[in-house]
Protein backbone atom coordinates (compact mmCIF):
# COMPACT_ATOMS: atom_id res chain seq x y z
CA UNK A 1 0.00 0.00 0.00
CA UNK A 2 2.67 2.40 0.22
CA UNK A 3 2.83 3.69 -3.11
CA UNK A 4 -0.31 5.65 -2.89
CA UNK A 5 1.46 7.94 -0.93
CA UNK A 6 3.57 8.79 -4.20
CA UNK A 7 -0.10 10.39 -5.88
CA UNK A 8 0.20 12.99 -3.23
CA UNK A 9 0.85 16.48 -3.40
CA UNK A 10 3.73 17.83 -4.20
CA UNK A 11 4.72 14.92 -6.29
CA UNK A 12 8.59 15.60 -5.68
CA UNK A 13 8.43 15.68 -1.68
CA UNK A 14 6.01 12.76 -1.33
CA UNK A 15 8.79 10.86 -4.01
CA UNK A 16 11.77 11.16 -2.13
CA UNK A 17 9.82 10.50 0.94
CA UNK A 18 8.88 7.16 -0.18
CA UNK A 19 12.00 6.50 -0.90
CA UNK A 20 13.35 7.00 2.34
CA UNK A 21 10.63 5.04 3.88
CA UNK A 22 11.80 1.80 1.24
CA UNK A 23 15.61 2.19 3.33
CA UNK A 24 16.02 0.92 6.71
CA UNK A 25 17.73 3.76 9.13
CA UNK A 26 17.46 3.54 12.64
CA UNK A 27 19.75 5.58 14.52
CA UNK A 28 23.18 3.82 14.07
CA UNK A 29 22.53 1.85 11.25
CA UNK A 30 22.54 4.42 8.64
CA UNK A 31 24.84 2.89 6.27
CA UNK A 32 22.49 2.19 3.42
CA UNK A 33 20.87 5.91 3.67
CA UNK A 34 24.38 7.33 3.89
CA UNK A 35 25.05 5.75 0.50
CA UNK A 36 21.45 7.01 -0.65
CA UNK A 37 21.95 10.26 -0.19
CA UNK A 38 25.80 9.97 -1.14
CA UNK A 39 24.82 9.19 -4.58
CA UNK A 40 21.60 11.40 -4.81
CA UNK A 41 23.87 13.99 -4.42
CA UNK A 42 26.33 12.92 -6.82
CA UNK A 43 23.78 12.11 -9.77
CA UNK A 44 22.68 15.75 -9.61
CA UNK A 45 26.49 16.72 -9.88
CA UNK A 46 26.65 18.42 -6.87
CA UNK A 47 29.28 18.60 -5.00
CA UNK A 48 28.85 16.20 -1.96
CA UNK A 49 30.89 15.55 0.98
CA UNK A 50 30.37 12.82 3.62
CA UNK A 51 32.10 13.96 6.45
CA UNK A 52 34.28 11.87 9.21
CA UNK A 53 31.48 11.33 11.53
CA UNK A 54 28.87 10.57 8.89
CA UNK A 55 27.01 13.19 8.09
CA UNK A 56 25.98 14.24 4.40
CA UNK A 57 26.51 18.12 2.92
CA UNK A 58 24.82 18.52 -0.69
CA UNK A 59 25.80 21.99 -1.72
CA UNK A 60 23.56 23.52 -4.85
CA UNK A 61 24.91 26.63 -6.21
CA UNK A 62 22.39 29.81 -6.41
CA UNK A 63 19.95 30.31 -9.35
CA UNK A 64 20.50 33.05 -11.95
CA UNK A 65 19.95 36.34 -10.46
CA UNK A 66 20.08 35.18 -7.02
CA UNK A 67 23.71 34.55 -6.92
CA UNK A 68 23.92 38.03 -4.19
CA UNK A 69 21.53 35.86 -1.60
CA UNK A 70 23.05 34.56 1.98
CA UNK A 71 23.58 30.85 1.75
CA UNK A 72 20.51 28.69 2.94
CA UNK A 73 21.30 25.92 4.70
CA UNK A 74 18.17 22.95 5.00
CA UNK A 75 18.61 20.81 7.74
CA UNK A 76 17.34 17.33 8.90
CA UNK A 77 18.77 14.43 10.01
CA UNK A 78 18.87 10.86 7.97
CA UNK A 79 17.60 8.19 10.92
CA UNK A 80 14.43 7.58 12.64
CA UNK A 81 13.02 5.77 15.56
CA UNK A 82 13.13 2.53 15.46
CA UNK A 83 9.09 1.59 17.88
CA UNK A 84 7.11 -1.33 16.88
CA UNK A 85 4.24 -2.83 18.44
CA UNK A 86 4.49 -5.84 20.24
CA UNK A 87 2.66 -7.89 17.91
CA UNK A 88 3.94 -6.63 14.59
CA UNK A 89 7.13 -8.48 12.90
CA UNK A 90 9.44 -6.09 11.54
CA UNK A 91 13.28 -5.18 11.65
CA UNK A 92 13.95 -2.14 11.11
CA UNK A 93 17.57 -2.94 10.26
CA UNK A 94 16.23 -5.03 7.46
CA UNK A 95 12.69 -4.14 6.17
CA UNK A 96 11.15 -0.99 4.44
CA UNK A 97 7.95 0.87 6.39
CA UNK A 98 5.25 0.24 5.84
CA UNK A 99 3.31 3.09 4.57
CA UNK A 100 -0.38 4.09 4.12
CA UNK A 101 -2.41 6.82 3.76
CA UNK A 102 -5.55 6.80 6.67
CA UNK A 103 -8.16 9.59 5.57
CA UNK A 104 -6.42 13.05 6.47
CA UNK A 105 -3.40 11.32 7.36
CA UNK A 106 0.00 9.21 6.12
CA UNK A 107 0.99 6.55 9.29
CA UNK A 108 2.50 3.18 9.13
CA UNK A 109 1.44 -0.70 10.06
CA UNK A 110 2.70 -0.99 13.33
CA UNK A 111 5.67 0.76 13.52
CA UNK A 112 6.53 4.36 13.25
CA UNK A 113 6.61 6.15 9.46
CA UNK A 114 9.53 7.89 10.07
CA UNK A 115 8.16 11.17 8.80
CA UNK A 116 10.64 12.50 11.61
CA UNK A 117 12.46 13.70 10.26
CA UNK A 118 11.94 12.18 6.66
CA UNK A 119 9.39 14.52 5.82
CA UNK A 120 12.39 17.26 6.19
CA UNK A 121 15.29 15.13 4.73
CA UNK A 122 12.81 14.90 1.56
CA UNK A 123 11.79 18.58 1.44
CA UNK A 124 15.98 19.15 1.13
CA UNK A 125 15.96 16.20 -1.15
CA UNK A 126 13.50 17.81 -3.73
CA UNK A 127 15.46 21.60 -3.43
CA UNK A 128 18.26 19.94 -4.49
CA UNK A 129 16.72 18.42 -7.31
CA UNK A 130 14.21 20.99 -8.94
CA UNK A 131 15.06 23.27 -11.97
CA UNK A 132 12.10 25.61 -11.52
CA UNK A 133 12.82 27.15 -8.16
CA UNK A 134 14.53 30.40 -7.28
CA UNK A 135 17.09 30.33 -4.56
CA UNK A 136 20.07 31.74 -3.81
CA UNK A 137 22.92 29.11 -2.37
CA UNK A 138 22.01 26.18 -0.22
CA UNK A 139 23.48 23.93 1.57
CA UNK A 140 22.11 20.51 2.74
CA UNK A 141 23.19 19.47 5.92
CA UNK A 142 21.93 15.58 6.44
CA UNK A 143 22.97 14.31 9.68
CA UNK A 144 22.97 11.19 11.44
CA UNK A 145 22.14 9.82 15.04
CA UNK A 146 20.33 12.39 16.09
CA UNK A 147 17.31 10.73 17.95
CA UNK A 148 19.87 8.70 20.37
CA UNK A 149 22.91 11.28 20.75
CA UNK A 150 22.78 13.97 18.11
CA UNK A 151 26.18 12.61 17.49
CA UNK A 152 25.99 13.98 13.92
CA UNK A 153 25.68 17.43 15.05
CA UNK A 154 28.16 16.93 17.74
CA UNK A 155 31.03 16.22 15.14
CA UNK A 156 30.46 18.52 12.51
CA UNK A 157 33.84 20.50 11.91
CA UNK A 158 33.69 24.44 11.36
CA UNK A 159 34.58 25.48 8.04
CA UNK A 160 32.45 22.45 6.34
CA UNK A 161 29.64 24.48 5.45
CA UNK A 162 29.02 28.27 4.05
CA UNK A 163 26.13 29.59 4.50
CA UNK A 164 24.48 32.60 7.17
CA UNK A 165 21.05 30.86 7.65
CA UNK A 166 19.61 27.53 9.12
CA UNK A 167 16.42 26.43 8.59
CA UNK A 168 15.79 23.40 10.60
CA UNK A 169 13.27 20.82 9.17
CA UNK A 170 12.27 18.87 12.00
CA UNK A 171 9.58 20.87 13.70
CA UNK A 172 6.28 19.23 13.83
CA UNK A 173 3.07 21.39 14.09
CA UNK A 174 2.39 23.56 10.44
CA UNK A 175 1.99 27.21 10.93
CA UNK A 176 4.30 27.38 13.70
CA UNK A 177 7.97 28.93 14.02
CA UNK A 178 10.23 27.45 16.69
CA UNK A 179 13.12 29.89 17.87
CA UNK A 180 14.35 27.96 20.64
CA UNK A 181 14.83 24.45 22.09
CA UNK A 182 15.58 22.80 25.20
CA UNK A 183 18.82 21.13 26.02
CA UNK A 184 19.40 17.86 27.27
CA UNK A 185 21.22 14.90 29.42
CA UNK A 186 21.25 11.35 29.68
CA UNK A 187 20.91 9.96 33.30
CA UNK A 188 21.99 6.34 34.39
CA UNK A 189 21.67 3.91 36.94
CA UNK A 190 23.04 0.27 37.23
CA UNK A 191 23.05 -2.15 39.64
CA UNK A 192 24.82 -5.29 39.64
CA UNK A 193 23.26 -8.62 40.77
CA UNK A 194 23.97 -12.18 41.25
CA UNK A 195 20.78 -14.30 40.50
CA UNK A 196 18.80 -16.94 43.30
CA UNK A 197 17.70 -20.80 43.33
CA UNK A 198 13.81 -20.44 44.02
CA UNK A 199 12.43 -22.75 46.31
CA UNK A 200 9.65 -24.57 47.18
CA UNK A 201 6.40 -24.82 44.83
CA UNK A 202 6.02 -21.67 42.46
CA UNK A 203 4.25 -20.44 39.23
CA UNK A 204 5.87 -18.60 37.15
CA UNK A 205 4.23 -15.70 35.34
CA UNK A 206 4.84 -13.22 32.53
CA UNK A 207 3.69 -9.65 33.62
CA UNK A 208 2.69 -7.17 31.21
CA UNK A 209 1.80 -3.32 30.95
CA UNK A 210 1.22 -2.69 27.71
CA UNK A 211 -1.10 -0.40 25.20
CA UNK A 212 -0.09 2.91 26.49
CA UNK A 213 0.35 5.97 23.69
CA UNK A 214 4.30 6.35 24.59
CA UNK A 215 5.28 9.56 22.55
CA UNK A 216 8.36 11.80 22.38
CA UNK A 217 9.84 12.35 25.58
CA UNK A 218 9.66 16.47 25.07
CA UNK A 219 6.76 16.83 23.02
CA UNK A 220 4.16 14.96 24.98
CA UNK A 221 5.79 14.72 28.02
CA UNK A 222 3.20 17.01 29.71
CA UNK A 223 0.38 15.52 28.23
CA UNK A 224 -0.51 13.12 31.19
CA UNK A 225 0.40 9.55 29.43
CA UNK A 226 1.23 6.89 31.62
CA UNK A 227 4.90 5.38 32.02
CA UNK A 228 4.74 1.81 31.67
CA UNK A 229 8.15 1.79 33.90
CA UNK A 230 6.38 4.05 36.39
CA UNK A 231 3.08 1.51 36.60
CA UNK A 232 4.87 -2.00 36.40
CA UNK A 233 7.30 -0.55 39.24
CA UNK A 234 4.02 0.31 41.84
CA UNK A 235 2.44 -3.45 41.20
CA UNK A 236 6.16 -5.23 41.48
CA UNK A 237 6.30 -3.68 45.16
CA UNK A 238 2.97 -4.59 46.46
CA UNK A 239 2.86 -8.20 44.67
CA UNK A 240 6.54 -8.55 46.11
CA UNK A 241 5.29 -7.39 49.56
CA UNK A 242 2.16 -9.41 49.71
CA UNK A 243 2.41 -11.98 47.30
CA UNK A 244 6.31 -12.92 47.54
CA UNK A 245 6.94 -12.29 44.16
CA UNK A 246 10.47 -12.99 42.77
CA UNK A 247 11.85 -10.84 39.47
CA UNK A 248 13.07 -12.98 37.18
CA UNK A 249 13.92 -10.44 34.03
CA UNK A 250 12.39 -6.77 33.20
CA UNK A 251 12.09 -4.81 30.16
CA UNK A 252 10.41 -2.24 30.56
CA UNK A 253 10.64 0.54 27.47
CA UNK A 254 13.51 0.87 24.71
CA UNK A 255 14.68 3.96 23.93
CA UNK A 256 15.56 6.94 25.76
CA UNK A 257 14.21 9.80 24.07
CA UNK A 258 10.60 8.28 24.28
CA UNK A 259 7.83 7.64 26.80
CA UNK A 260 7.83 4.10 27.63
CA UNK A 261 4.88 2.09 26.59
CA UNK A 262 5.45 -1.15 27.90
CA UNK A 263 7.11 -2.99 30.43
CA UNK A 264 7.44 -6.54 30.61
CA UNK A 265 8.66 -8.72 33.61
CA UNK A 266 8.98 -12.67 34.51
CA UNK A 267 8.12 -13.12 38.00
CA UNK A 268 7.63 -16.06 40.20
CA UNK A 269 4.78 -16.13 42.48
CA UNK A 270 4.62 -19.27 45.84
CA UNK A 271 2.02 -21.29 44.95
CA UNK A 272 -0.13 -21.15 47.98
CA UNK A 273 -0.68 -17.06 47.18
CA UNK A 274 -1.40 -17.97 43.46
CA UNK A 275 -4.92 -17.23 43.81
CA UNK A 276 -4.70 -14.05 45.71
CA UNK A 277 -1.70 -12.42 43.53
CA UNK A 278 -4.18 -13.24 40.13
CA UNK A 279 -6.83 -11.55 41.58
CA UNK A 280 -4.27 -8.40 42.52
CA UNK A 281 -3.18 -8.14 38.90
CA UNK A 282 -6.73 -7.82 37.98
CA UNK A 283 -7.82 -5.11 40.10
CA UNK A 284 -4.78 -3.15 39.06
CA UNK A 285 -5.39 -3.00 36.02
CA UNK A 286 -8.47 -1.52 36.74
CA UNK A 287 -7.26 1.20 39.26
CA UNK A 288 -5.09 2.20 36.64
CA UNK A 289 -7.11 2.26 33.71
CA UNK A 290 -9.35 4.65 36.01
CA UNK A 291 -6.48 6.75 37.23
CA UNK A 292 -5.04 7.50 33.21
CA UNK A 293 -9.15 6.53 31.95
CA UNK A 294 -8.30 10.31 29.78
CA UNK A 295 -5.35 9.67 28.36
CA UNK A 296 -4.95 5.87 28.46
CA UNK A 297 -7.85 4.51 26.84
CA UNK A 298 -6.08 1.37 25.63
CA UNK A 299 -3.95 0.59 28.97
CA UNK A 300 -3.51 -3.47 29.54
CA UNK A 301 -2.20 -4.86 32.82
CA UNK A 302 -1.94 -9.04 32.11
CA UNK A 303 -0.31 -11.57 34.23
CA UNK A 304 0.08 -15.22 32.12
CA UNK A 305 1.35 -18.21 33.42
CA UNK A 306 4.12 -19.30 31.49
CA UNK A 307 7.42 -22.42 31.49
CA UNK A 308 8.82 -21.96 34.77
CA UNK A 309 11.79 -20.03 35.81
CA UNK A 310 13.93 -21.07 38.75
CA UNK A 311 16.76 -18.50 38.94
CA UNK A 312 15.49 -15.48 40.05
CA UNK A 313 17.78 -11.76 41.02
CA UNK A 314 18.27 -11.22 44.45
CA UNK A 315 16.05 -9.49 46.32
CA UNK A 316 18.37 -6.83 48.31
CA UNK A 317 19.39 -5.57 44.55
CA UNK A 318 15.58 -5.68 43.31
CA UNK A 319 14.20 -3.83 45.83
CA UNK A 320 17.01 -1.06 45.62
CA UNK A 321 15.61 -0.69 42.08
CA UNK A 322 12.15 -0.46 43.14
CA UNK A 323 13.20 1.91 45.42
CA UNK A 324 15.24 4.13 42.71
CA UNK A 325 12.11 3.53 40.16
CA UNK A 326 9.98 4.83 42.95
CA UNK A 327 12.49 7.89 44.16
CA UNK A 328 13.01 8.96 40.18
CA UNK A 329 11.41 12.06 39.12
CA UNK A 330 9.18 11.25 35.74
CA UNK A 331 7.51 13.92 33.95
CA UNK A 332 6.86 18.11 33.48
CA UNK A 333 9.10 19.12 36.94
CA UNK A 334 8.50 23.14 35.63
CA UNK A 335 6.59 25.28 33.15
CA UNK A 336 8.05 28.22 31.29
CA UNK A 337 7.42 31.82 32.74
CA UNK A 338 8.38 33.10 29.43
CA UNK A 339 6.68 31.13 26.89
CA UNK A 340 2.91 30.13 27.95
CA UNK A 341 2.07 26.53 27.82
CA UNK A 342 6.28 25.76 27.36
CA UNK A 343 7.06 23.09 29.55
CA UNK A 344 10.65 24.76 31.17
CA UNK A 345 12.28 21.50 32.61
CA UNK A 346 11.24 17.68 32.71
CA UNK A 347 12.51 13.72 32.77
CA UNK A 348 11.58 10.94 31.42
CA UNK A 349 12.06 7.49 33.20
CA UNK A 350 12.50 5.73 30.05
CA UNK A 351 13.93 2.34 30.50
CA UNK A 352 14.04 -0.66 33.24
CA UNK A 353 16.20 -3.51 32.04
CA UNK A 354 17.92 -6.27 33.27
CA UNK A 355 20.29 -8.27 31.36
CA UNK A 356 21.11 -11.48 33.11
CA UNK A 357 24.18 -9.63 35.29
CA UNK A 358 23.01 -5.71 35.48
CA UNK A 359 19.57 -4.14 35.63
CA UNK A 360 20.13 -0.77 34.40
CA UNK A 361 17.72 2.39 34.58
CA UNK A 362 18.01 5.17 31.75
CA UNK A 363 16.67 8.66 31.62
CA UNK A 364 16.21 12.15 29.96
CA UNK A 365 16.12 15.23 31.28
CA UNK A 366 15.68 18.10 29.20
CA UNK A 367 14.95 21.66 30.37
CA UNK A 368 15.61 25.65 28.29
CA UNK A 369 17.80 26.57 31.03
CA UNK A 370 21.24 24.53 31.27
CA UNK A 371 21.56 25.17 34.66
CA UNK A 372 18.43 23.49 35.91
CA UNK A 373 19.03 20.55 33.63
CA UNK A 374 21.99 20.08 35.28
CA UNK A 375 20.28 20.10 39.06
CA UNK A 376 17.63 17.71 37.54
CA UNK A 377 20.27 15.37 36.24
CA UNK A 378 21.96 15.35 39.81
CA UNK A 379 19.05 15.47 41.12
CA UNK A 380 17.98 11.80 39.01
CA UNK A 381 21.79 10.43 40.07
CA UNK A 382 21.29 11.17 43.66
CA UNK A 383 17.91 9.09 43.71
CA UNK A 384 19.93 6.12 42.27
CA UNK A 385 23.22 6.33 44.44
CA UNK A 386 20.67 6.63 47.78
CA UNK A 387 19.51 3.09 46.35
CA UNK A 388 22.79 2.01 46.28
CA UNK A 389 23.55 1.76 42.46
CA UNK A 390 26.07 3.09 40.38
CA UNK A 391 25.07 6.62 38.70
CA UNK A 392 26.29 9.03 35.58
CA UNK A 393 25.16 11.50 33.22
CA UNK A 394 26.13 11.76 29.57
CA UNK A 395 25.35 13.53 26.44
CA UNK A 396 24.62 16.90 27.38
CA UNK A 397 23.84 18.90 24.86
CA UNK A 398 22.82 22.89 25.10
CA UNK A 399 19.65 24.62 24.89
CA UNK A 400 18.75 27.00 21.65
CA UNK A 401 18.32 30.40 23.54
CA UNK A 402 15.30 32.11 21.47
CA UNK A 403 16.05 35.37 19.36
CA UNK A 404 13.01 37.17 18.90
CA UNK A 405 14.84 40.08 16.52
CA UNK A 406 16.27 36.58 14.23
CA UNK A 407 16.76 38.61 10.74
CA UNK A 408 15.47 35.26 9.58
CA UNK A 409 12.49 35.05 11.57
CA UNK A 410 10.57 38.88 10.33
CA UNK A 411 11.82 37.45 7.01
CA UNK A 412 9.46 34.55 7.47
CA UNK A 413 6.66 35.92 9.34
CA UNK A 414 6.03 38.23 6.39
CA UNK A 415 6.51 35.71 3.72
CA UNK A 416 3.99 33.56 5.72
CA UNK A 417 1.03 36.01 5.86
CA UNK A 418 1.92 37.30 2.46
CA UNK A 419 1.39 33.27 0.99
CA UNK A 420 -1.43 32.22 3.74
CA UNK A 421 -2.86 35.50 5.09
CA UNK A 422 -1.99 34.82 8.77
CA UNK A 423 1.11 35.72 10.91
CA UNK A 424 2.45 32.14 12.22
CA UNK A 425 2.93 31.73 15.36
CA UNK A 426 6.16 31.89 16.92
CA UNK A 427 7.45 29.12 19.54
CA UNK A 428 9.82 27.72 21.92
CA UNK A 429 9.95 23.54 21.63
CA UNK A 430 10.75 21.26 24.75
CA UNK A 431 12.69 18.91 22.26
CA UNK A 432 15.96 18.82 21.57
CA UNK A 433 16.64 20.36 17.99
CA UNK A 434 19.91 19.72 16.76
CA UNK A 435 20.11 23.87 16.41
CA UNK A 436 21.20 24.16 19.88
CA UNK A 437 24.54 21.74 19.42
CA UNK A 438 24.85 23.23 15.59
CA UNK A 439 24.89 27.05 16.75
CA UNK A 440 27.65 26.66 19.42
CA UNK A 441 29.84 25.18 15.97
CA UNK A 442 28.73 27.96 13.54
CA UNK A 443 27.95 30.86 15.98
CA UNK A 444 27.03 33.44 13.04
CA UNK A 445 23.94 31.29 11.44
CA UNK A 446 20.42 32.92 12.01
CA UNK A 447 17.82 29.75 12.75
CA UNK A 448 14.70 28.97 12.33
CA UNK A 449 13.12 25.34 12.50
CA UNK A 450 9.54 24.56 11.51
CA UNK A 451 7.81 21.68 9.15
CA UNK A 452 4.56 19.90 8.71
CA UNK A 453 2.42 18.48 10.92
CA UNK A 454 3.11 15.26 12.87
CA UNK A 455 1.93 13.74 15.78
CA UNK A 456 2.99 10.76 18.17
CA UNK A 457 6.79 10.72 16.67
CA UNK A 458 9.41 8.05 18.21
CA UNK A 459 5.70 5.37 18.53
CA UNK A 460 4.03 3.52 15.98
CA UNK A 461 0.66 6.18 15.92
CA UNK A 462 3.48 8.91 14.21
CA UNK A 463 1.08 10.42 11.59
CA UNK A 464 1.90 13.09 9.09
CA UNK A 465 -1.03 15.16 7.75
CA UNK A 466 -1.29 15.45 4.22
CA UNK A 467 -2.33 18.70 3.76
CA UNK A 468 0.07 20.35 5.78
CA UNK A 469 3.32 19.21 4.00
CA UNK A 470 2.12 20.89 1.11
CA UNK A 471 1.72 24.02 2.84
CA UNK A 472 5.43 23.22 4.65
CA UNK A 473 7.06 22.81 1.10
CA UNK A 474 4.97 26.38 -0.41
CA UNK A 475 6.29 27.97 2.54
CA UNK A 476 10.15 27.08 2.27
CA UNK A 477 10.00 27.56 -1.47
CA UNK A 478 8.48 31.00 -0.79
CA UNK A 479 11.27 31.57 1.71
CA UNK A 480 13.45 30.65 -0.73
CA UNK A 481 12.77 33.63 -2.79
CA UNK A 482 12.90 36.17 -0.24
CA UNK A 483 16.06 35.33 1.49
CA UNK A 484 17.90 38.78 2.36
CA UNK A 485 20.68 39.97 0.22
CA UNK A 486 24.44 39.40 1.21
Amino acid sequence: MSKEILKLKPESLWKNFYELTQIPRPSKKEEKVRAYLKKFGEDLGLETIVDEIGNVIIKKPATEGMEDRKGIILQGHMDMVPQKNADTDHDFELHPIDAYIDGEWVTAKGTTLGADNGMGVAAAMSVLEAKDLEHGPVEALITMDEETGMTGAENLKAGVLDGDILLNLDSEDEGELYIGCAGGVDSMGVWDYKTETIEGENTTYNISVKGLRGGHSGLDINLGRGNANKIMNVLLVKATEKYGLRVAEINGGSLRNAIPRESFVVAVVPNENKEAFEQYVQEFEEIAKDEFSETEPNLMVIAEETDAVKEVIEQEVITNVFEAVSSCPNGTIKMSADFEGVVETSTNLAIVKSDGKMIEIATLQRSLVNEDRDKLSAEVRGAFEAAKGKANSTGAYPGWKPNPESPILKEMKEVYNNKFGKIPEVKVIHAGLECGILGDTYTNWDMISFGPTIRNPHSPDEMVKIDTVELFWDFLVETLKYVPKK
